[in-house]
This record gives C-alpha cells, structure tokens and sequence, in this order.
C-alpha cells in the first residue's frame, strides 16, 4: 500500500512544477516581443519606407531607435525592477511595449510627421522591453532553485532567442500578404502575444519580489549615456563608415564613461550593487549570456550564490540580486 504522505508530497511536488513551468511560458511569450521585434521590423524596411515616405536616415533610426533606447535603458530597468517589483514591471513593461506597437502600426501621413511618429513610438518600444526584459529573467531566477535555475535560463533564452530566426519568415510574409497593410501587421503581430503574456501572468502570478531603496541618479546617467554612446557608434558605423572621426568619438566616449561609472561604482554604497561584495565573493561580470551580447547587460554573480566553474547557468542577473 503506498504511503499517503508520499503521495501527497509528489502531488504538490508536481503542481509546483506545473506552476513554475506556467511561469516560464509567461516569461518567454513576455520577452517574444522583443526578440522578435530585432528582425521582423528590418525585413519589412524598404516597404515601411515607401508607404510613408521616409528618407534614408529616417527608415534607420525607425530600425536603430528601439535598440538604441532597449541597451541604454537596460540596466535602469533591472534597478527600476528591484525597487517596485518584478512582476509589476514585467507587467507594465509588456503594456508599454504592446501600447507602442499599436501606435506605430497606425502611423498615418508621410515624410518628416510620418517619421517623427514612427520614431517616437519606437523609443517607445524600446523603454517597454527595457523595463521588462531584466524583471522578466530575475522572475525566472527566483522562481528555480540553483539546480534547475540553469535549464530554466537555457530554456528562456533558447526559445526566446529562436525568435529572431522567425521575424524575418513572418515579416516576409505579411509583406507578400497585403503589401498596403502587412507592414502595419508587422507591428500589431505584438498585441496578441503580449496579451497572451498578460494572461499567463495573471494565471501564474510569478513572484513579485521588490527591495525599495534610492535611485541612484549619477550612476543612471554615467551607464545610460555610456552604453547609449557606445552601441551608437557602433551603429552609425554603417552609415558614417569607419574612418568618420564621430563614430570613435563616440565609442570612446561611451567606454570611457562606463570605466567612470565602474570606478565611482567600486567606491560607493550605490543602489546598482555592491561590486566589493561581488569581487571579494569570488564574483565577477561577463558578457557571455545571450541577452549580454544582444544589448550589453552585464550579470552578476551573486554573494554566496555557489557560482563557480559550472559557468554563467548559475548566475544572476543584477535585478535578482540584492
């Protein structure tokens, strides 16, 4: 005869899983956005172009303006998130960004109001995924523990990540669809996703872990004008070529402004973390997860978190972090 107690601890055990999985799925439609929101928008260029008149450099800030404003904001969105809640931001991140997507799918007019518009709404977007995205991945780390944390992320970012592979597929073809109206679809593809997010959300009710403390104003402005100067740079090079004077300038700039913010960080008790505790507890940062190399966010390894030479599966992102 089988134990009752054992019985019942697998069937808790179980629901726990199903609802950490529910979890998972909530996260990863959260954040589909985004991903697919790096290709789908650039497939679908030449056409947004001629429906609305744009010139060349307005059709590439329309492009480069979300992920200018998305790696920017990034970093304020992870301390944005330890202050009012991770599951609030995820939230409000997603309506922010879905909000966006409706507007610039009903840009009206042509040339430079047509422009302004879209762009506008683009920097729109960009803020959304930015508060959204590091509240999103600390909610996947809270939810796991240590030894299933690493999958979970695999899974997070592997789904997530697979996305950018199917923007160019659908954006070819709602253009083939309606060469009139597919572009605007382009954008409107987000509101059912972020609406199915929303649901999930309010379905699994993630944690919404919050450790209210001051904004740190000078280190927001030295990481947002940093990586904004830099990734810039790197994204007018395309445009300017690489021997223009302005794009080394502004790399420059914008490395030398994170090695200030780095420096004034290590000796300040500052809300975006304590870099002694991470150093003397054997931490360190590293680009090597993929939403670091998407848009330059570093990780952190938390204080007696055991990460160590299993690699960045067991590490967390700095809004999960104390």
């Amino acid at each position: 005869m089988k134990n009752p107690t054992a019985l019942s601890h697998n069937s808790t055990s179980g629901a726990g899983s199903r609802s950490k999985g529910l979890v998972l799925t909530a996260m990863i439609f959260a954040v589909a956005m985004t991903f697919i929101d790096q290709t789908i928008v650039a497939i679908a260029a030449p056409t947004i172009q001629h429906a609305l008149g744009l010139s060349s450099s307005g059709i590439q800030w329309a492009i480069n303006a979300y992920l200018l404003t998305l790696a920017a904001l990034f970093a304020f969105g992870g301390r944005l998130a330890d202050i009012a809640g991770h599951r609030r931001m995820v939230v409000l991140g997603v309506i922010i960004f879905a909000g966006a997507s409706a507007l610039c799918g009903a840009t009206q007019g042509s040339g430079a109001a047509a422009e302004a518009w879209l762009v506008a709404f683009r920097v729109l977007q960009g803020v959304g995924g930015a508060i959204m995205f590091p509240a999103a991945i600390a909610i996947v780390v809270v939810t796991f523990d240590l030894h299933a944390r690493g999958r979970a992320l695999a899974l997070f970012f592997g789904l997530a990540g697979a996305l950018t592979a199917v923007g160019p597929i659908v954006g070819g073809y709602l253009i083939q669809w309606n060469a009139q109206w597919g572009w605007r679809f382009i954008f409107w593809i987000n509101i059912p996703v972020a609406l199915i997010a929303l649901a999930l959300i309010a379905i699994s009710k993630p944690p919404n872990e919050s450790r209210p403390a001051p904004m740190d104003y000078r280190g927001l402005a030295l990481i947002v004008a940093g990586v904004g100067l830099s990734v810039f740079g790197f994204q007018q090079a395309t445009q300017w070529s690489w021997s223009n004077p302005g794009v080394w300038a502004s790399i420059a700039a914008g490395v030398v402004l994170l090695i200030v913010f780095f420096a004034v960080e290590a000796r300040t008790e500052s809300s975006w973390g304590s870099w002694s505790a991470r150093r003397s507890a054997g931490g360190c940062w590293t680009g090597s997860g993929p939403s670091c190399r998407w848009c330059s966010a570093p990780y952190w390894l938390p204080s007696g978190s055991g990460c160590g030479p299993a690699g960045p599966q067991t590490c967390t992102p700095a809004s999960a972090t104390s």
